[in-house]
């Protein structure tokens, strides 16, 4: 259910909307939007009659809510969530740039990305500090070591930080160190973890499970903003199919639907949609033109040493070249690149 209120709705009103829905024993949530206030009501267990909230002032109309995933659902807020950093933002025109390596390896690994990407226009590092791997024996990252690494790296450079946080246990020193908490495939039912990202009023980013569908995405995604983080970034990174010549089958036609679905941003993940670093930029355009966000990408300064995912990670010369073609890409479909100061240009 969700109460619509009228454009000049004021506090006072929206505040006895929220009381007569405790009242009931739901939970309202209340999202501003760029005409009017919509709130939401979750807790219910079946349809609610309007005729529950007679008589207060600054109501437009009650609406029932078809989806499951109320909160995150377009028919609860038509506008799109956009997620502002101060000089970077996910879901608006700009096209959201994501580089940097699958792991933090060293320190001079790690700065040597964060140039390349800063010099090619990108506004967020990408970097693995926790790595949840298949095998046990697989390199599992620097932990807080590489946090620190990505702090001093986010210190020189100006970039925002994107990194996985793999547990509840290590969430509170991951938080301190990222601008965005990255959950990954393997953790996208990590419930626990989930309602734990809900707690905090950090960006998160929300890849999807390796063979999860939409739905089940969309209420994973539902579990944080349930429980009051309204700042979830959804990541389409490609699915696992019968198919052995790619990593996974990227799913580019979730975009459009998702977007559709969802006010939440939408960003691509190409590089582990495919796995293969030749084929990234392509898939990177297709994903662009498909109404994505962002893009996500993963670039080593030397993919051949790489401890992790060297086969689909771009050089920083590669990189500059996705980003070129993205950007005719992105002004075709009405969005921008926003590039890099030109002190940064040329500097990897």
């Amino acid at each position: 259910m969700l109460v619509l209120m009228q454009s000049g709705a004021t506090e006072s009103e929206i505040a006895q909307v929220e009381e007569r829905i405790c009242e009931l024993g739901f939970t309202p949530h209340t999202m501003p939007g760029k005409t009017a206030t919509a709130i939401g009501i979750t807790g219910n267990s079946g349809p609610l009659e309007p005729a529950m909230f007679a008589g207060l002032a600054g109501i437009a109309r009650v609406i029932a809510v078809t989806q499951p995933f109320k909160l995150v659902s377009r028919e609860v807020k038509q506008d799109d969530t956009v997620i502002d950093f101060g000089d970077a933002s996910i879901g608006g025109a700009e096209l959201a740039l994501m580089a940097g390596p699958c792991s933090v390896e060293s320190r001079d690994q790690i700065m040597q990305a964060a140039i390349a990407a800063k010099a090619a226009g990108a506004k967020f590092l990408r970097g693995g500090a926790f790595k949840p791997r298949t095998s046990p024996y697989a390199f599992q990252g620097l932990k807080e070591e590489g946090l620190k690494l990505l702090a001093e790296a986010r210190d020189a450079t100006g970039l925002r930080v994107v990194t996985e946080v793999k547990d509840t246990e290590t969430l509170e020193m991951v938080a301190d160190y990222a601008d965005v908490l990255q959950v990954g495939a393997r953790n996208m039912q990590n419930y626990s973890l989930l309602e734990a990202l809900g707690n905090i009023r950090q960006p998160v980013l929300l890849k999807r499970g390796m063979s999860a569908t939409i739905k089940e995405w969309l209420m994973c995604a539902e579990y944080v903003v349930a429980r009051g983080n309204r700042q979830v970034i959804l990541c389409e990174r490609g699915l696992r199919t019968f198919e052995t010549m790619t990593r996974n089958t990227m799913d580019v036609g979730a975009i459009p639907l998702v977007k559709h679905l969802s006010h939440l941003p939408v960003v691509a993940d190409p590089s582990h949609g495919i796995g293969i670093a030749q084929h990234v930029t392509p898939l990177a355009l297709g994903c662009v033109a498909a109404g994505a966000d962002g893009l996500i990408i993963e670039m080593h300064p030397d993919p051949s040493r790489a401890l992790s995912d060297g086969d689909q990670s771009l050089t920083p010369e590669g990189f500059s070249d996705l980003v070129q073609k993205v950007e005719r890409v992105a002004a075709a479909v009405g969005r921008r690149v926003v590039k890099a100061d030109d002190e940064w240009k040329g500097a990897s």
